[in-house]
């Protein structure tokens, strides 16, 4: 029998909407699901673009402008600190004004800073001035945790590895598209605000398309209640943890990627571009690798392995950067940016299955195990994404005093591999480990939970 369609009202408003009902997804829940996607997708990469505009715009700003590399780290730094705080309103936001809407109001939004940026971007302008202008262009990182939650919503349990994959990687897919488009504006003795006028009106078709082809779910509402829950829950601050180490580790090296280039093996701004964009590229279309991944293997072993990568490669870049070799240092970086990708998709993944697992042990079942699961996961998405991009903020930190200190990155290196290797220690202890004392019959009870947190 075929589910009937999802009704709707004024303002492209969905009642119904039950994506784990087969025939009603079929019918015609997967379409309308996909159509968000692709739009949602399309904003989320522009509010990327805008976020990491700053690691591209420092690139141009030479001697005449005045800073300093620590400067420019520091700069860097505060807009990553700025897209990591916005997540957790961004959240909530859905809930409260609907995906569509939110989706067109934040797409709106980038341009503020991006019009600002045009505005000051010349030499003479004051190093606080351009600190205050970037912090403006930290709202970008907020779109990401909008349209995570947004789409969350939309697609079945079985599906979100690939889909929430998807969404992410086509919006990190930012990182890299900006890098290219100044690659360009550099080989065309372009500025910077020939890269800023690029993206003006590239915003204005974003907001655009949303109001025209995406949706809203009423079946998502407020819930303040979620969102304590959520905090409350060990599992939401353990994903937070391991979520630095993938995502932390994506956009702390996006920002930094150039600088340490520029600074550490005296590339020019147009070198560094050249190199600087295939890492974060390949790690962002590899993401939905990682939940497809995640989806047949299980997200904490996915993600397990992937940490033992990260670290190895760390190890080869601090020998890299001891020996000053360029071509291995830019390899093995491409290959760290690959791993986090992997990684940003198959700990995400867990999220979802992780409060579904949980909701199980409750003995809950059905629709409302379904329901339990979606509640906690969505609400916990903005938290986890909120500081998993503070490890942003400190790779650049770090990056910033090993300058100071040794006058290369290999002291952050150093700091990098030590936190992997615990991120490893984590992932093996809470989700992969088989507790002791299962002759008890709680802690059989408690062995059963933990076990099946090895298939989320």
């Amino acid at each position: 029998m075929t589910a009937p369609a999802p009704t709707r009202r004024s303002g492209r408003w969905i009642e119904r909407w039950d994506p784990e009902d087969e025939g009603f997804w079929k019918a015609t829940g997967e379409r309308i699901a996909s159509r968000n996607l692709w739009f949602s997708v399309l904003s989320e990469h522009i509010g990327f673009s805008v976020w990491t505009m700053w690691s591209v715009l420092v690139l141009f700003m030479g001697p005449e402008y005045g800073l300093s590399p620590a400067d420019k780290f520091l700069l860097t730094s505060m807009v990553t600190l700025v897209g990591a705080v916005v997540r957790v309103p961004y959240t909530f936001a859905v809930a409260v004004f609907g995906g569509r809407n939110w989706t067109i109001i934040s797409a709106s939004l980038l341009l503020v800073p991006t019009v600002a940026a045009y505005a000051v971007m010349e030499p003479g302008t004051s190093f606080s001035t351009f600190l205050w202008v970037g912090l403006l262009a930290g709202i970008g990182g907020g779109n990401f945790a909008s349209s995570m939650t947004n789409i969350n919503a939309f697609f079945p349990l079985r599906k979100k590895g690939w889909a929430l994959g998807l969404n992410a990687g086509g919006g990190n897919v930012g990182v890299a598209a900006i890098q290219l488009v100044a690659l360009a504006v550099i080989g065309a003795n372009g500025g910077p605000r020939a890269l800023l006028g690029i993206y003006i009106p590239l915003i204005v078709v974003a907001a655009a398309l949303a109001a025209f082809f995406m949706d809203n779910l009423a079946t998502v509402r407020n819930d303040t209640g979620a969102a304590k829950d959520a905090a409350r829950d060990a599992h939401t601050w353990i994903m937070s943890f391991l979520y630095v180490g993938t995502f932390g580790s994506f956009i702390g090296y996006s920002f930094a990627f150039g600088q340490v280039l520029t600074n550490q093996f005296g590339r020019t701004p147009l070198q560094a571009t050249y190199l600087t964009f295939m890492g974060p590229l390949l790690g962002s279309l590899v993401r939905p690798v990682g939940g497809r991944l995640a989806d047949r293997f299980g997200g904490a072993r996915i993600t397990l392995w992937n940490y033992i990568a990260m670290a190895a490669a760390t190890t080869v870049l601090i020998v890299a950067s001891q020996e000053k070799s360029l071509p291995l240092f830019v390899s093995v970086f491409v290959v760290l940016f690959v791993l986090s990708g992997l990684g940003n998709g198959s700990t995400y993944k867990m999220i979802p299955g992780i409060f579904q697992a949980k909701a199980l042990a409750k003995g809950l079942t059905g629709e409302e195990a379904v329901a339990h699961g979606r509640r906690l996961s969505g609400a916990s998405m903005g938290l986890i994404g909120a500081a998993g991009a503070l490890g942003g903020v400190g790779i650049n930190l770090a990056f910033r005093q090993s300058f100071l200190s040794y006058g290369s990155g290999t002291g952050a290196f150093v700091a990098f591999l030590a936190f992997y290797g615990l991120c490893f220690a984590v992932t093996w202890a809470v989700y992969l480990r088989r507790p002791a004392g299962e002759t008890v019959a709680v802690a059989a009870s408690e062995a059963k939970a933990q076990l099946s947190y090895a298939e989320v």
